[in-house]
């Protein structure tokens, strides 16, 4: 059966489920930087554990998002993702109940290891289920699952610590994940795969053997996603610090700009299934990224038009979130999608942790234009390393067949 005979609302179902395991997990991975005030006002931990805390399901998802990505490969998508929720909910379950903070952050790197089954799992799942033609926007909707794990986070999270005990905020991405593994277990269902007994040689041999694309893939990922760090980190406190807004203010644009960022996201996807490419649109962004983030560099920091630049950035700067992941499920194939999704994902993830603590630096050593112009570089460097010519493989131009065969009919008549 082909993805262009199944029907609309499964296809789109799957998404949905898509986005509520994807927003569960990264609700989990994103929760305990919602408790470090709580953590400061009622035990005193210093910032420096508190951040160290905030970093571990992190690291966590580093050391298992490449295996996740090969268990996928073999067993399907909803054995993995009913399983990594579970697993998930657990370990945010035993780090709301410990006192220890050392027990603590086991608990939340645990927790790290089994939320990175999403990446993978949803990626493959959502991409299975669309054809060429609408896959892009499909993968490019599941991609707003992070700001809106972090919304739902910064809602609920901060009154629970403050009314309980200060790591009894992490209840709600454990209710989360676990309502996520039923999801999973209930609803998903794995896209129709060929068998791998059925498959010929050359589907299962390694698409990284003999070819730079998905390498190539992996590391113009990695260098864009180190602008979307740092905006990310420090718009809010740049906005409050130099710009001199109020906290509600800054929040509000903050929250904005992420929905705007979201929507940039869908609108990049379904730009990629229009002209049947995701990776000429991403050397466009690179390029907009590092020309709007060296004019923030430039601008006058008090100036009215740097805070428009700022959120011109932050909207730019995530719009090709979605369509390295699904170029990544189109080019390495059913077979072997789930590990290069992890791949990709464990380089990003990296590069995440690296930018927070370089900028910072820059920004304490030099000040925040410095940093603009540096950060400016990464996406400059992405641009000649896009594969432009990879074209997605079985897109068929739809407006052009149906004008061929309206002007074939006319012809005959």
């Amino acid at each position: 059966m082909s993805s262009d005979a199944i029907g609309a609302t499964t296809r789109w179902s799957m998404v949905a489920v898509a986005l509520v395991l994807t927003a569960s997990a990264f609700s989990f991975i994103y929760a305990t930087p919602f408790l470090i005030p709580a953590l400061e006002s009622s035990r005193a931990t210093p910032l420096s554990q508190s951040g160290l805390l905030a970093a571990m399901p992190s690291l966590g998802m580093v050391v298992t998002l490449i295996t996740w990505g090969y268990v996928a490969d073999l067993v399907g998508e909803r054995i993995v993702l009913t399983i990594g929720s579970s697993l998930t909910a657990a370990a945010a379950y035993a780090a709301s109940t410990v006192h220890s903070l050392v027990a603590m952050g086991v608990f939340l790197f645990l927790g790290g290891m089994a939320a990175a089954s999403c990446n993978p799992a949803c990626g493959r799942l959502v991409a299975g289920w669309f054809p060429p033609q609408q896959r892009g926007l499909a993968m490019s909707i599941r991609q707003t699952a992070q700001p809106l794990g972090i919304a739902m986070d910064a809602l609920v999270i901060p009154d629970l610590a403050e009314h309980g005990s200060p790591n009894g905020g992490l209840l709600f991405p454990a209710l989360a994940c676990a309502v996520s593994a039923v999801v999973a277990a209930v609803v998903a269902h794995d896209p129709p795969h060929k068998p791998r007994a059925q498959a010929h040689p050359d589907e299962l041999a390694s698409p990284y053997r003999g070819s730079s694309v998905l390498w190539r893939i992996h590391a113009l990922s990695a260098l864009m996603v180190m602008p979307q760090s740092m905006t990310v980190t420090f718009m809010l406190i740049w906005l409050r610090a130099d710009q001199g807004w109020s906290r509600q203010s800054a929040g509000i644009l903050v929250a904005v700009t992420a929905l705007l960022g979201a929507l940039s996201r869908m609108a990049a996807g379904r730009w990629s299934d229009r002209i049947g490419s995701r990776m000429r649109p991403i050397r466009l962004i690179a390029l907009a990224t590092s020309v709007s983030m060296m004019l923030l560099a430039f601008t006058n920091e008090h100036h009215p038009v740097a805070v428009l630049l700022m959120v011109a950035v932050s909207v730019i700067t995530v719009m090709d979130n979605g369509l390295e992941a699904t170029a990544i499920t189109e080019y390495a194939g059913q077979f072997w999608s789930g590990r290069a999704l992890g791949v990709q994902n464990t380089g990003q993830r990296l590069m995440t942790l690296a930018g927070p603590p370089l900028f910072g630096a820059v920004i304490g050593a030099f000040g925040y234009p410095v940093a603009f112009a540096l950060c400016a570089i990464f996406p400059l460097a992405a641009a000649p390393v896009v594969p432009t010519g990879l074209e997605v493989p079985g897109f068929v131009d739809r407006r052009s067949t149906g004008w061929l065969a309206e002007n074939e009919v006319n012809t005959r008549e």
